[in-house]
């Protein structure tokens, strides 16, 4: 099949080529329009506990959270005259801005003690926009106020914080370090690209694969932000990953045709072959990624499902442009690819080299580079055994941000959560006793600062008539509500472990709900660890089908696995050990320590690596596999596999790891994380597992290394893949 598309391209090569470059300027044009729609939420999983106390709160209180909260900072007591003149004016300003709702302070609200600082000269304004407002117009909105009310004069000191603001600042700031760190990568691959391809024409052909998988992920992005909601965070993949599969996929497939022209001197032929072997490996290659990242659309919290969007859709297109347009240049080039040569010696591998003097050492002392290369491993890997997760806040963005300031000085100067409580919804049913009874409970629990009561049974009062007119309400809800203001931040495990406590009281009445910031983010949490065995599960089962399919083994696939999860083992240490614990910030560059490391990410982190190590060990296996199927042993195999692949697999890691590597000069803490993990993942696994693990453990196994049980012998007969 693969080979007859070959000479399919090769006649069709001009219209092909013509009919690409078009699509990759309407997928272009109109996916842009995406950027416009991405969002910088998406950590709750609204079929929870929490998402149902959200649409209750919503539906029955008429209630939201404030878009923007101002720490007016007045230079005598907020009670004064002259503060509460300042603050009075201040808001007054904010309620005539288009598009604000309502405003409520410190000043308006009868001086309540949670909207007053700890040292009595600050007090907050909670600013609300108008529901009506769109998403753009809501961050618009969100950056003026902060733009003209976050400044010092003589009357007070003004911090602007708040969702909104944040939302705002994170969006900007991404977009900001995605170009710098473009800015940065393209030009450096572009360079490192001339080194290993060695003339100048070769190397722009990496780009061809590139263009297709953004532009086409970015035309499917847009899609789906017509009808759900996506990250802005997808961004950082779509680029990365793209620019990544282009190097990884161009280099295999232009090695390969170098080694057809050589045998050759049939441009056909050689392009024919080519697709018949390293791009039947790129297709395979690309669909074990492609189930791998599908796997992230099993999480219910679509920052996790944005990023199966954002992957599947590249591997579809890198592995289109591979298979199409990157053969159609290749016919169109012929000999020309060797044009404008910048290095010395031959372009053609070779079956001699580094590669293969360091397979032969290996498999000389296998159980000494084994027992060697896991100990070193396992040194990465054990700072992840203290691991502590958690989820962003504002301090994922860097310290000297307004946003952060503004929210830095919420948490030192404020006592309790105030703009982000817990959320207590009971029935009608309950009585005012049970609900006197739960309000003395929870208040008792570590984490607790005040609980506030709305009786729906108790209209006279006053806690339901403030509550009603507050919120604007006509009719009496159908449920009572307690709001509980919490010491610990919601995104943090001391606060997951509050609304765990909440939940597990023996009193709470039959129906009660928990939601909240601090619920949102336990159930989250919850949604992830729970899924986690299913993912797993998907995970070893595709790429144990998929790999036995390609070489008819079982130990190879097993091995595949087992090699992947030591690997991302140390990945994780590592990442513990840099982000939790706060180590070498003058690589990474500056960030806000907290303590913990972000759960979501680390997923993503360890989904990514993993469908990245299964694409170089199907580089490695096909050649490896190639060379037994032409009748070699399994030591001269390796040895052949690795050295005709070896090159490849480190040159791409090592052009990927640079791009991800780049994403390190971000201001934002999570995509510093995903640069460094994903750069360190695919450099481990290209060199210490494929380069030493690989050789020394199939050395071992030797001829066990091609068995399987007869049934899925004939299995394989059938339906295998081969040449």
């Amino acid at each position: 099949m693969f080979e007859r598309l070959g000479h399919f391209i090769v006649r069709h090569r001009k219209g092909l080529l013509a009919s690409y470059i078009i699509s990759v300027i309407v997928a272009g044009a109109i996916g842009s329009g995406m950027f416009s729609a991405l969002k910088s939420q998406g950590y709750d999983n609204p079929g929870s506990d929490s998402g149902k106390v959200q649409t209750i709160l919503t539906s029955e209180f008429n209630a939201k959270d404030p878009d923007v909260t101002l720490i007016i900072d007045t230079p005598g007591n907020v009670d004064s005259a002259s503060s509460r003149a300042t603050a009075q004016a201040i808001e007054a300003r904010l309620k005539n801005e288009a598009g604000v709702e309502t405003v409520t302070s410190y000043w308006s609200a009868g001086n309540p003690a949670s909207l007053r600082s700890t040292d009595g000269k600050a007090g907050m304004a909670l600013v609300y926009f108008d529901k009506k407002l769109s998403n753009p117009d809501a961050m618009a909105l969100a950056e003026h106020i902060q733009s003209t009310y976050d400044n010092t004069s003589s009357e007070a000191t003004t911090y602007v914080g708040g969702l909104q603001v944040l939302y705002n600042s994170l969006n900007t700031q991404i977009t900001k370090d995605l170009a710098k760190a473009e800015s940065i990568a393209i030009p450096l691959n572009i360079l490192m690209l001339l080194i290993i391809f060695g003339t100048a024409v070769a190397a722009g052909l990496p780009m061809i694969v590139a263009l297709g998988s953004v532009t086409g992920s970015f035309l499917v992005i847009y899609i789906i932000t017509q009808f759900t909601d996506v990250s802005i965070f997808a961004l950082n993949l779509i680029t990365g990953l793209g620019l990544g599969l282009g190097i990884d996929y161009a280099l295999l497939i232009v090695n390969r045709f170098r080694e057809e022209l050589a045998a050759t001197n049939d441009v056909e032929a050689s392009v024919a072959k080519t697709v018949a072997t390293a791009g039947r490996t790129v297709f395979f290659s690309g669909l074990t990624v492609a189930l791998v990242l599908a796997s992230l659309n099993v999480f219910p919290l679509y920052f996790l499902k944005s990023f199966g969007y954002a992957g599947v859709s590249v591997v579809i297109f890198a592995v289109i442009s591979s298979l199409i347009a990157l053969p159609a240049v290749l016919a169109l080039l012929g000999t020309n690819i060797n044009k404008m040569k910048l290095r010395r010696g031959d372009l053609t591998p070779s079956d001699d080299g580094a590669w293969a003097s360091l397979a032969s050492r290996v498999m000389k002392r296998p159980l000494s580079v084994i027992v060697g290369t896991l100990v070193l491993l396992g040194v990465f890997a054990a700072p992840a055994l203290n691991a502590q997760f958690s989820q962003v806040d504002d301090r994922v963005l860097p310290a000297s941000n307004k946003v952060a300031i503004a929210s830095q000085v919420s948490r030192d100067r404020f006592e309790g959560q105030v703009t982000s409580p817990l959320e207590i919804v009971v029935p009608q049913s309950a009585t005012t006793q049970q609900l006197t009874a739960l309000a003395t409970s929870v208040s008792t629990l570590d984490g607790v600062d005040n609980v506030s009561v709305f009786d729906v049974n108790d209209p006279q009062s006053m806690t339901y008539q403030q509550t009603m007119a507050m919120n604007g309400l006509t009719v009496a809800p159908h449920f009572s509500r307690l709001t509980v203001v919490t010491v610990p931040a919601p995104r943090t495990p001391e606060s997951q472990t509050l609304v765990s406590d909440i939940r597990a009281l023996s009193n709470i009445p039959d129906g009660t709900l928990v939601g909240g910031a601090g619920a949102v983010y336990t159930d989250s949490q919850l949604a992830i660890s729970d899924r986690l065995g299913i993912i797993a599960a998907w995970l070893a089962v595709t790429t144990f089908i998929l790999l036995f399919l390609f070489t008819g083994s079982i130990l190879l696939p097993l091995k595949a696995i087992v090699l992947n999860i030591v690997s991302l083992s140390a990945t994780v240490g590592l990442l513990t050990w840099v982000f939790q614990y706060g180590h070498i910030q003058w690589l990474t560059g500056k960030f806000t320590v907290t303590g913990t490391i972000d759960t979501s990410m680390m997923v993503l982190i360890a989904i990514v690596a993993f469908g990245l190590s299964m694409d170089y060990e199907l580089f490695l296996l096909s050649r490896i596999k190639e060379e037994h199927d032409h009748g070699a042993d399994t030591e001269t195999s390796v040895r052949l596999g690795l050295q005709r692949s070896g090159r490849i697999i480190t040159a791409a890691a090592v052009l990927i790891a640079l791009v991800f590597f780049c994403f390190l000069t971000s201001g934002v803490t999570n995509i510093k994380m995903l640069g460094l993990g994903v750069a360190f993942a695919i450099l481990i696994d290209a060199t210490v597992v494929r380069g030493l693990l690989v050789p020394a453990l199939m050395r071992v196994a030797g001829d066990w290394n091609w068995w399987a049980p007869g049934p899925l012998r004939r299995l394989h007969n059938r339906f295998g893949i081969s040449d």
